[in-house]
């Protein structure tokens, strides 16, 4: 039999989404990086450190435990909250956040098949609901939310189906039952989350640099033996400085890294496609995919 105190302790952390629900829900509409990050599925993330170690504060305080991710679109906001779950996988973290769970909100998934905002809200709310109730029971790993784009779920972002999603999680935030993490653009946060004061207040701001040419460079650097591995092709050192060139001159309205990062994959997609593996990486497919790219003739290129 059960003790009065244990009887009540086991009332206290009864869950009206069960961990069944919870984990189906889980299962069907977010990605949980960290079981990623277990198995393996990621490359290394360089170069980020500082801005991780600034999201790895802000989730160890008690009040506004919530952060958000603000760079122009392909710097890196994703990647960074990659590092954040190979990280925990890896025993890198205090103890708070010890087997912690880095969970991505696919918005766009959970909203497939729903016929309206009640439907896509009886998708989220349970979630949502699910992961707070958890938050105060000690024996729980922390459950970390992720969720890109956050301005859009935004009320007075009217092109989105997910507006007003930020009125369900306001109460859970407001509670400090909710760690969040989000990514927009810094111009997005400003049009559409700090219009609203209460649910600006909630989040602490993480800037993001755009990485220059040589941060670049030791990016791709970082990400070649994942690449090799999956192409079967070699890509030196030099291949690897004539992309970040290239897109660096010619695709300035893209950012780094992830314009390098997409040009070196589709020019060892090339080079298999007409060569097969094996070898270096040949340097005419890097001039074919930047100039299919930009329009711009692979002669002009190769004068750079």
């Amino acid at each position: 039999n059960l003790s009065g105190f244990e009887a009540s302790m086991s009332e206290q952390w009864s869950y009206t989404v069960t961990n069944g629900e919870l984990e189906d829900l889980i299962n069907a509409y977010c990605t949980d990086f960290t079981m990623l990050a277990r198995a393996g599925r990621y490359g290394p993330i360089t170069g980020r450190d500082t801005e991780l170690d600034e999201v790895l504060l802000i989730l160890l305080q008690k009040g506004r435990k919530n952060a958000v991710l603000l760079a122009p679109a392909g710097v890196g906001k994703t990647a960074l909250v990659v590092a954040l779950a190979q990280k925990i996988a890896a025993h890198e973290v205090p103890e708070y956040l010890r087997d912690a769970r880095v969970i991505e909100v696919d918005l766009a998934r959970m909203a497939a098949g729903t016929n309206g905002p009640a439907d896509f809200q009886e998708r989220f709310i349970p979630l949502c609901k699910g992961i707070a109730e958890r938050y105060h029971n000690p024996k729980n790993p922390r459950m970390i939310m992720f969720i890109d784009e956050i301005h859009q779920i935004m009320p007075n972002f009217t092109a989105s189906a997910y507006k007003g999603l930020s009125d369900v999680m306001k109460p859970y935030l407001t509670a400090g039952d909710l760690m969040v993490i989000g990514a927009t653009t810094l111009d997005e946060f400003r049009m559409y989350v700090a219009a609203d004061p209460a649910l600006d207040r909630r989040f602490q701001k993480v800037f993001l640099k755009v990485p220059d040419d040589v941060e670049t460079y030791r990016i791709l650097k970082s990400i070649r033996p994942g690449m090799e591995k999956h192409h079967k092709v070699s890509a030196d050192n030099m291949q690897l400085m004539l992309i970040v060139q290239l897109t660096a001159e010619h695709m300035r309205k893209r950012n780094q890294p992830d314009k390098s990062i997409i040009m070196m994959d589709a020019a060892m997609a090339h080079h298999v496609k007409l060569h097969g593996t094996g070898g270096d990486l040949n340097l005419e497919s890097v001039y074919y995919m930047i100039s299919k790219e930009t329009g711009i003739h692979p002669d002009a290129l190769r004068k750079d």
